[in-house]
């Protein structure tokens, strides 16, 4: 639940500080972007100075350019001002995952997230773990600001909302987040245009990256869990942006039987750690975020992912004996 006292915390700084930064995650998802975009298109409501930055040249996921975060501003490096403003981090739960810890240095540093492993960074925190979303925690801001939502802000929430629902079919489709939705539409967001976009405008590369996953996909602990990978050469041989992966974890965990989904996959750069791995299950009873965290990962019990230097069968093996350890699996 949203407490009224960071809810408050929250929006007074909002309302007494005239200049921003707005960031989010590395690897950012519709939850992340949708989020950044409405916090940004809110402050610029509110008469503020507001600037999003997510720091480093990685191509954001090409289903979210519907949005028109680029072209709304967003800056790909730390500006030379940054610490004469507030920094507002959307959906990110360590500070290790923003695009560049520098960004912390800053006049205020407010966390705004539903990450219920959230390490709550900033110095004014609004973590609120039962939300389905950032982007329904940012509308309770609004709320508490008295925001009239515009068509572009009702939109982003939107996008926010449905991608971390999984199109309102995870365990995490409350009430609240329908009730949601339906506001945002009431306020112009158009259902059609973000399914459209981000579920029906699948790249041909991207295609042949899930043909290539699921040529490496193997069933283990009697069809419990299911494992693929993709190799570094795979984006290149079928022209793939590292971003075209996301998606793919979603078909794995379809399979029958299936209660923990992972893949993993090699990095196309050398400047971090070798390999990815994206953790999903389809029960709240197993929590992936426990596994992930054993890697310095985390996030949601049935999402999660982690980092990981390890060749690629001890990564499988170690997901493996994660999983087959777990309380869900020993009772």
């Amino acid at each position: 639940m949203t407490t009224k006292t960071d809810l408050a915390a929250v929006a007074d700084v909002l309302r007494t500080h005239d200049r921003f930064l707005v960031t989010s995650h590395e690897n950012p998802d519709g939850d992340a972007l949708g989020s950044l975009l409405a916090m940004h298109l809110a402050l610029v409501e509110l008469g503020k100075d507001s600037v999003m930055v997510l720091v480093g040249e990685t191509p954001l996921p090409a289903e979210y350019g519907f949005l028109g975060v680029a072209g709304a501003g967003l800056i790909r490096a730390i500006p030379g001002d940054q610490s004469s403003r507030v920094l507002v981090a959307v959906d990110c739960a360590q500070a290790t995952r923003l695009t560049d810890e520098r960004l912390l240095d800053a006049a205020v540093v407010i966390n705004i997230d539903h990450h219920h492993d959230n390490t709550r960074f900033g110095a004014v925190n609004l973590v609120v773990a039962d939300a389905s979303s950032t982007a329904e925690v940012l509308a309770d801001v609004f709320g508490e600001l008295g925001l009239a939502l515009t068509p572009a802000i009702a939109e982003a929430l939107y996008t926010g909302l449905v991608t971390d629902t999984g199109r309102f079919q995870y365990s995490n489709t409350t009430s609240r987040a329908l009730h949601l939705a339906a506001e945002l539409v009431e306020a112009r967001a158009d259902p059609q245009r973000v399914f459209q976009a981000v579920y029906e405008s699948m790249p041909f590369p991207k295609l042949k990256l899930l043909a290539r996953a699921l040529e490496r996909t193997s069933l283990h602990v009697d069809g419990r869990v299911v494992i693929a990978y993709l190799v570094r050469d795979d984006f290149a041989d079928v022209g793939a942006l590292e971003s075209y992966s996301e998606g793919i974890i979603d078909v794995l965990r379809a399979v029958e039987g299936v209660e923990l989904a992972a893949l993993i996959r090699e990095q196309t750069r050398d400047d971090g750690p070798t390999r990815k791995a994206s953790l999903r299950s389809s029960t709240e009873r197993v929590d992936v975020s426990a596994i992930a965290r054993k890697c310095d990962g985390g996030g949601h019990r049935q999402a999660a992912g982690f980092s990981s230097d390890l060749p690629l069968d001890e990564v499988i093996a170690f997901i493996v004996a994660e999983f087959t350890a777990l309380p869900v699996f020993t009772a």
